[in-house]
């Protein structure tokens, strides 16, 4: 009889450790249940631009967005540019270098004799993209209500096969004065820096040290870059403040803004102006040099 009564109170003892550890589970699962909302997302609204002057227009590189309206995962930047001077385009499908022909006439646009290097990449949109351009038979051109522009291609039956947008920072090429800094005017002190877009490198000159470094251009967002690698010849002179303030304002920059024909911003992630460039007109201070 004690037996069996000291059986029943261990079987007890051990149900009422699992029942607890029952009861924790789905308290810990039913805590995990959550109502999902649905979200509407608020698009930016996009004006859909005549195509009058295509040479003009459409012109240049365009980095694609999107194919068959699916984002695109690729080790480089998927680009085309478009030469209308030779009716020749060539890019990359984000592996593979890319070139062929193509052809515009105002809102009609083709492509043909595509070819592609072959190098081997794990990257769906390679056969993908190529297969995509020779659909295409119409071109539209919007722009948004931030002066993106963007080159939508379409098929026969208008639907959409590709979206890109234009590389937009070809306007930052060249040479320039530092204006200002976190807001005060810094003419006066004469720092200047070369941007060179295609080789991804930036140039200053601060007076006292040369400084060096890469770009970066995340081209899934719109004005987007960013300066790593920042290298100064370390001189000690009277100028290094300033120069320490460009360099933390390089530093924390992640965007930039067109101010107007000759002006830039450099901002922070949260857009506060760090910097302000002024384009610097090379045969004027070759002349005043003189």
């Amino acid at each position: 009889m004690k037996k069996i009564i000291f059986i029943s109170l261990l079987a007890l003892a051990v149900m009422i450790p699992m029942e607890a550890a029952a009861k924790k589970k789905k308290d810990k699962f039913e805590k995990k249940q959550v109502t999902v909302e649905r979200v509407t997302v608020k698009l930016t609204p996009e004006e859909v631009i005549a195509i009058t002057s295509p040479a003009k227009q459409l012109y240049g590189e365009w980095n694609v967005d999107s194919i068959r309206k699916k984002p695109l995962s690729t080790t480089e930047r998927p680009y085309i540019y478009l030469d209308f001077d030779r009716k020749m385009f060539y890019g990359s499908n984000g592996c593979n270098t890319i070139n062929g022909k193509f052809a515009n006439n105002g809102v009609n646009m083709s492509f043909k004799d595509i070819i592609s290097t072959s190098e081997s990449c794990h990257n769906h949109n390679d056969r993908n993209m190529l297969k995509t351009l020779t659909e295409v038979a119409r071109v539209q051109l919007t722009k948004t209500t931030g002066n993106v522009e963007r080159m939508k291609l379409l098929n026969n039956k208008g639907a959409l096969l590709m979206v890109l947008t234009r590389h937009n920072m070809d306007e930052l090429n060249g040479a320039w004065t530092v204006k200002e800094m976190n807001n005060n005017n810094v003419l006066d002190q004469k720092i200047n820096l070369v941007v060179d877009v295609a080789l991804q490198t930036i140039h200053a000159n601060t007076g006292c040290n040369i400084i060096n470094g890469v770009i970066h251009i995340d081209a899934t967002k719109d004005f987007a870059i960013q300066f790593e690698d920042l290298r100064s010849s370390e001189n000690q002179c009277n100028k290094i403040g300033y120069e320490t303030e460009m360099l933390l304002g390089l530093e924390q920059t992640e965007y930039y803004k067109r101010i107007n024909d000759h002006e830039v911003a450099f901002m922070t992630k949260d857009g506060t102006t760090v910097i302000v460039l002024t384009k610097l007109d090379l045969k004027q201070l070759v002349k005043n040099k003189k």
